[in-house]
């Protein structure tokens, strides 16, 4: 069975088909760098690298490219509003420079924890100046840009086919009121390239044809997917959210510059959800991967945790879910810690889990094939078969975790021990709780009783 992805284009399954035979380009929209990321952020990191790994299973070489917005993302979707690294500049008292450095070091150790492959590379849009520039002139050629009193914007009633990835509808695109100058012309019209409002107030800013300012959000990502990955190339991939403006804004732009189609197939990850609604940097409510880890999480019980939902479907994050897929992921080590290495591969697991994965990668029915060979007595080959779906899962299974056993568990467990051989089955039951309670648990074998992490 081939790889089928869903594309959001077409709003269905496609077979993936490569430019180059044996090669995949992957450009993923990455992080504003002026706040820690959260775990919803984290959500649409773990979805991609998904994608990179069944990639590279099946044999292809893959290119990965995630921008590092360091510049122009402003605190509104409408080109209003602070440039969030100013903002954070001034919050905190330093360079814009060390906001974004400090923060996106702060993001790669989070990819890092959580097994996320890190990308091939890096591009900072600060360093891509002339690269957006040089597309602005482009379109600025072809009749796509106007000058407003703030900017220079993109004039979406040009575009015949602006919207086609939202589904947008043309006859909703009505034209602004014109009260002062420098409003848009349409209320889809964004900015390319935002004038400074006074000289030198900014941290960042850059002379342009059109005057000192700054490029917008959109132009930022169309420049530097093209300069890497050159256009059109094989995958796009972000968050659901980037739908109707960010990813329509790109596409209109890149595609009306170049003559050609940006991306063959744009997959969007859906939101993680808390008490029914999307986290939020901006209004302060965010959980991090580190508060996790305070509360006694391992980082990939976190991974665990997005593998257990469609990354297309909204996942409902709460403490218990989390906790059970901590639970999970520890059982699923304790079982695998006992198997024996017969040096074989299970054909029947092996093939059904990439059949599973090359249905637009479905995780979901990769772990329950995971966990139904691990039931299955008869089962050979499993410790090989491990290794291989890991591979794709990167939840580290096969790794030997060297346990540190307190000693107030250990003080409990030899109490225990000598309860069950003086036959006090009663307390010898009250310490097994007390012993879970702390997060250990005691398994009762041939061998003797053992403790380990729960």
């Amino acid at each position: 069975m081939p790889l089928k992805l869903y594309n959001t284009f077409g709003r269905k399954k496609q077979v993936f088909k490569p430019l180059k035979k044996g090669q995949v380009g992957i450009y993923s929209c990455g992080p504003t760098v002026y706040l820690y990321q959260h775990i919803g952020n984290l959500r649409s990191y773990i979805f991609p690298d998904i994608l990179k790994r069944v990639l590279m299973y099946k044999g292809y070489k893959v290119k990965h490219v995630m921008n590092v917005t360091d510049v122009g993302h402003l605190t509104s979707d409408a080109d209003k509003g602070e440039d969030k690294i100013e903002q954070a500049a001034k919050r905190e008292g330093k360079k814009a420079e060390e906001i974004a450095d400090y923060y996106l070091k702060i993001f790669k150790k989070d990819l890092e924890k959580v097994n996320v492959i890190e990308p091939d590379i890096w591009p900072k849009a600060t360093e891509h100046i002339k690269e957006q520039i040089d597309l602005i002139k482009k379109l600025e050629k072809k009749g796509f840009t106007y000058k407003t009193n703030d900017g220079i914007y993109f004039d979406s009633s040009k575009d015949k086919n602006y919207g086609k990835l939202a589904k947008l509808k043309k006859e909703g695109l009505k034209a602004g009121k014109r009260i002062a100058i420098g409003e848009k012309k349409h209320k889809t019209d964004f900015a390319l390239w935002k004038f400074s409002e006074k000289l030198g107030v900014r941290q960042q800013e850059w002379k342009s044809p059109w005057g000192v300012g700054f490029p917008g959000w959109h132009i930022e990502c169309s420049a530097m997917s093209s300069k890497y990955l050159g256009q059109p190339f094989d995958i796009h991939t972000g968050g659901e959210d980037h739908v109707p403006i960010h990813h329509t804004n790109e596409i209109a732009q890149s595609e009306n510059a170049a003559g050609k189609k940006l991306a063959n197939y744009w997959l969007h990850g859906a939101f993680l959800k808390f008490f029914g609604g999307k986290m939020s940097k901006s209004k302060g409510e965010i959980t991090r991967l580190s508060d996790l880890e305070e509360q006694g999480h391992d980082s990939l019980d976190f991974r665990y945790f997005m593998l257990t939902t469609h990354y297309r479907k909204q996942l409902n994050f709460s403490r218990e879910n989390l906790g059970g897929a901590k639970r999970s992921r520890n059982r699923l080590k304790n079982i695998i810690k006992e198997l024996k290495d017969d040096k074989k591969i299970n054909e029947k697991y092996l093939k059904a889990f990439e059949l599973a994965m090359d249905d637009d990668l479905d995780t979901v029915t990769a772990l329950q094939i995971l966990w139904a060979m691990l039931r299955d007595e008869k089962a050979k080959g499993k410790i090989r078969t491990i290794k291989e779906m890991d591979k794709v899962f990167g939840l580290d299974l096969l790794k030997v975790e060297k346990v540190e056993i307190p000693n107030e568990v250990l003080q409990l467990f030899e109490k225990r021990n000598k309860a069950r051989a003086d036959r006090s089955w009663g307390k010898a039951d009250d310490i097994r709780k007390k012993i879970n309670k702390l997060g250990f648990r005691i398994d009762d074998t041939k061998e003797g009783s053992k403790v380990s992490k729960i």
